[in-house]
């Protein structure tokens, strides 16, 4: 890897989204790549901020060639993430010319796992053909409450009971590792009981939460399964009375490094989500996010866009080190979880292989 600046370390830490579907000289991605050295770029087939129904995604040819050409801006490989999980969660539309996949709650109707392998294998190889090597799923929420919101209504958990998420989850990770593909477990510490969406506002999951929620990340992570942990922006008194789990010290060092045992990546959720900026807002949650021990941060820029965002958010990580609200041994202990990470990224494919 290359040798590079405290300030260049900084921009590791951060996958972020960007407008359109090809990359003009001035785009202001361009710069975050280059300039501040930005770790991985996450691909949306929207974009929500100017309510257009088209944004990265026209085609597989297409997207093929920005994320290459993405990659060749880059010093050090970037995570080219998405959210596929199939069902609903399907940024990769039919009507582009793309397959699609059952939702999870589909697949965890059957004891034998043929479609949910089937269904991985497709997404694996769809998404390595175009240029993406992270995809931010699946989903080991435990479907509680059926009727909640964003997991539940959406299908997008595999089952209530933990032994089946775990079989179908076990080989969704599997496939997607065969082809290439780094995955991510989400949303810690379970996000199947809530009855509200963390998109829109405050997630309090203190009285519906419950322990077999974390069955499939103990399960995954003794069997050496787990790339990456996504956290849920939940609210759980019992683990942190006054943060979230995306800022909550606590949770993440007490629950996820000491009682899991867990050494790999932390990925937050996207932190322009309400249940983030509706009370604590985005520049100072992203420094919290960090001095708690969130490796990666998400920030969409899609469901508000802003092209200086990156630039923000890094000056006041910066002021945050200044004043003693997060160490230099913290960038350096993210830093360098993210290039172990990174290590386990294939070398450029050869298309039709």
């Amino acid at each position: 890897m290359t040798t590079l600046s405290f300030e260049q370390k900084i921009g590791q830490l951060f996958i972020l989204g960007f407008s359109g579907a090809t990359l003009v000289p001035d785009h202001p991605i361009i710069q975050d790549i280059a300039k501040r050295n930005l770790g991985g770029v996450i691909i949306f087939d929207r974009f929500l901020a100017a309510s257009k129904d088209t944004n990265n995604i026209v085609n597989a040819s297409q997207l093929r060639q920005l994320t290459a050409s993405l990659q060749e801006m880059a010093d050090v490989p970037l995570l080219v993430a998405v959210d596929q999980e199939g069902g609903k969660v399907n940024r990769f539309r039919k009507d582009k010319g793309f397959p699609v996949t059952p939702p999870a709650v589909e697949l965890g109707k059957y004891t034998d796992l043929k479609l949910t392998i089937e269904s991985a294998e497709q997404t694996a190889r769809m998404l390595r053909d175009v240029g993406v090597n992270l995809n931010l799923a699946p989903v080991v929420d435990l479907n509680i409450y059926e009727d909640n919101p964003i997991i539940g209504k959406y299908g997008r958990s595999f089952s209530a009971n933990p032994s089946r998420v775990v079989a179908h989850t076990r080989e969704w990770i599997r496939e997607h590792k065969r082809l290439g593909i780094l995955s991510c477990l989400k949303h810690f510490p379970g996000h199947g009981s809530s009855h509200t969406d963390s998109h829109l506002g405050f997630v309090d999951i203190t009285e519906t939460w419950v322990k077999t929620e974390l069955l499939p990340y103990k399960h995954l992570m003794s069997e050496g399964l787990v790339d990456s942990i996504m956290l849920g922006h939940l609210f759980n008194k019992k683990f942190d009375e006054r943060y979230p789990a995306t800022l909550s010290h606590t949770t993440i060092q007490e629950l996820v490094r000491q009682q899991l045992q867990y050494k790999g990546v932390i990925i937050s959720d996207d932190m322009q989500m309400k249940a983030i900026t509706g009370h604590y807002g985005l520049e100072d949650a992203c420094c919290r996010a960090v001095a708690a021990g969130v490796d990666l941060l998400i920030i969409g820029n899609n469901l508000d866009y802003d092209p200086l965002i990156l630039l923000k958010v890094k000056d006041q990580i910066l002021r945050g080190i200044d004043e003693g609200k997060i160490t230099e041994a913290r960038i350096e202990k993210a830093w360098s979880r993210i290039q172990k990470f990174k290590q386990l990224l294939p070398g450029p494919v050869e298309h039709g292989k």
